[in-house]
Formats: structure tokens, C-alpha cells, sequence
């Protein structure tokens, strides 16, 4: 099994120059996890590592594709896969350092039984059998042939019923015993999962401040440019927290105060849902930055954490 080393945490805490020092002590190379770096041009608003910043460590997966283009989990997934063997086979540590959850779990877990056992056809029978008789209706289905999925679920949690019932139809299995055959946590790597926290309030501090020197550091002109580009609202990139808000303040919608405020609110809700999220993986090691006096001390103590973590 091929080791992964993981190091997550919400924007604004400072993940890049721990991951920076990391590498450098583990002989590793850092694949990008971050939704937003992976474009092209849209450097200012990601907060996009410079290359003077990683100070000669390889970076994967940053500026790969052209904002025009989406960007799917399961191309994160490909392309990253490639990136951890390429490593590997240099005998290098791979390194995941980001905080969008949902391109750390597409490596993390087994969600390949979940493509499969696929009933499109059934699917969309369910749903319209809910609009015409009920929610209710199509969750008694379940009863009799999935009695664990029947009082797990809710009639109101529709898609999961109608996941349930898809997968009886073309397995022949209730979905509990279907996901006790096929285990989520079956991954082909050893995984070290850090996440950094701190301080809710210093961390909202710290993310305002950001968003001011994002402002000094031209994101403006960034936005103009991609604008002058032809990169518009409706594509996936433009939609990003900071580039979105910098568009309706171009487009006359809202003042340039209340486009700041705006980014600011809306990295802050980020940062709240980021945590919520990794807090659902019990596998995580959680390091809270309060406990430490500076970033040597952090790599230092999760140097540690890791050696013996490698032990067991």
C-alpha cells in the first residue's frame, strides 16, 4: 500500500508554508487539493502559491486547466491518482494539502460501489412516482425488502430512499448488506490526516486580513482581465468566493465596500463549513495552532505524530 500524507484545514490558516516546511523534512511533493488553484490566471483570488513561495518543493495539479473548463471530483480523483504513483515511484511522499473536502474523500474513500449497481431508468420511475403519490408511498416500498433502510430513513430524505430501493433492484440486496460487502474505508493507501484549527475568532482575523491584501495585491485587475478574456459569471471558476463578488461590483451591482464585505462573509461561512466537515473523519489528527508557539513547532510535532503513527 502506498502511503498519503494529508494535510487539510480551512482557507485562511495558513496550511501553505506548514505543507512548504513538511515537505522539505519528509522528502515529499505536494499535490494541490484546492478547487480554485487548479485554474489557470486566477492566481490573487485563490491565494495561489508563487513559485518563489514553494521554495523548489513540486507542486501537482495547480493551474491545469483553463477557467473555461469544468472540473469534476472524479477528475480530481484521475489526475491526482496519477500524481501519488508518479511520487511514489520516485520514492518520494505524496503529500494532499488543501481544504476541498469533497477532492480529499474522492482518494480517501471507497466510493466506487457507489457507481455502481446504476438504475437510471428506475431512478427516474421513483421519482416521479413521489410527485405523484407521495413521498411516503415510494418509502414504503422499502419495507419488506429493506427493513434497515426503511427505519434508518426519513420519507423526506427522497434521494436516499430512492438510492436504496435502485440498489435492492439491481443487486438483489438490501443496502446494508451491499455496503458491508463493498467497505468505504477499502483505499489502496496508508493515510496520515492531518487538520489544522484554531481560535474560531482569530481565524475570521485572520481570513478578513487576507481578503484586504487580496485586494492590494490586484485581485481587481485579476477579475478585469479574466472579464477582458471572456471568462464570464456562468462558468464553475467564476462562481468562486472572490471572483464572483469582484464580477457584480464591475457589472454595477454592488458597491466595492460591500464586495469586500462580501467575500470576507462568504470565506468566513467557508471556513465554518470546511471544519464541519472534517470532523465527520474520525481518522483525522486534529492540530490546533493555539498550542503552539510557531509553524516549526507544528512541523516538528506532526513529524513526530507521523513516525509513530508509521509504527502501528
Amino acid at each position: 500500500m502506498k502511503d498519503l500524507f494529508i494535510l487539510a484545514g480551512p482557507t485562511g490558516i495558513g496550511k501553505t508554508e506548514i505543507s512548504i516546511k513538511l515537505a522539505g523534512q519528509l522528502n515529499g511533493e505536494i499535490i494541490s487539493a484546492d478547487s480554485m488553484q487548479i485554474y489557470k490566471y486566477m492566481d490573487v483570488g485563490s491565494a495561489k502559491i508563487s513559485l518563489d513561495e514553494m521554495r523548489g518543493i513540486p507542486h501537482h495539479l495547480l493551474d491545469i486547466i483553463e477557467p473555461s473548463v469544468a472540473f469534476s471530483v472524479a477528475d480530481f480523483k484521475e489526475r491526482s491518482e496519477n500524481a501519488i504513483c508518479d511520487i511514489t515511484n520516485r520514492n518520494k511522499l505524496p503529500m494532499l494539502v488543501g481544504g476541498t473536502g469533497f477532492y480529499i474523500n474522492s482518494l480517501i474513500y471507497n466510493y466506487s460501489f457507489a457507481d455502481t449497481n446504476k438504475d437510471e431508468a428506475y431512478r427516474e420511475y421513483l421519482t416521479k412516482l413521489a410527485e405523484e403519490d407521495g413521498k411516503e408511498y415510494v418509502h414504503n416500498l422499502l419495507k419488506g425488502i429493506d427493513e434497515k433502510s426503511y427505519n434508518k430513513l426519513y420519507p423526506n430524505d427522497l434521494k436516499r430512499v430512492i438510492r436504496a430501493l435502485e440498489v435492492y433492484k439491481v443487486s438483489g440486496k438490501p443496502m446494508s448488506e451491499f455496503a458491508a460487502e463493498h467497505d468505504i474505508l477499502d483505499i489502496p493507501y496508508n493515510i496520515y490526516y492531518f487538520v489544522l484549527n484554531m481560535d474560531r475568532q482569530k481565524l475570521y482575523n485572520r481570513i478578513n486580513s487576507r481578503v484586504d491584501i487580496m485586494i492590494k495585491n490586484n485581485l481587481i485587475d485579476e477579475v478585469i482581465k479574466l472579464k477582458e478574456m471572456g471568462y464570464n459569471s456562468d462558468m464553475q471558476s467564476m462562481k468562486g468566493i472572490g471572483y464572483k463578488e469582484i464580477l457584480y461590483y464591475l457589472n454595477d451591482e454592488i458597491s466595492l465596500n460591500e464586495a469586500i464585505e462580501k467575500i470576507k462573509q462568504g470565506s468566513r461561512n467557508y471556513a465554518k463549513r470546511q471544519l464541519t466537515w472534517f470532523r465527520k473523519d474520525p481518522r483525522v489528527n486534529w492540530i490546533n495552532k493555539d498550542d503552539f508557539s510557531n509553524d516549526d513547532e507544528i512541523v516538528d510535532y506532526i513529524e513526530n505524530q507521523l513516525s509513530t503513527l508509521k509504527k502501528f
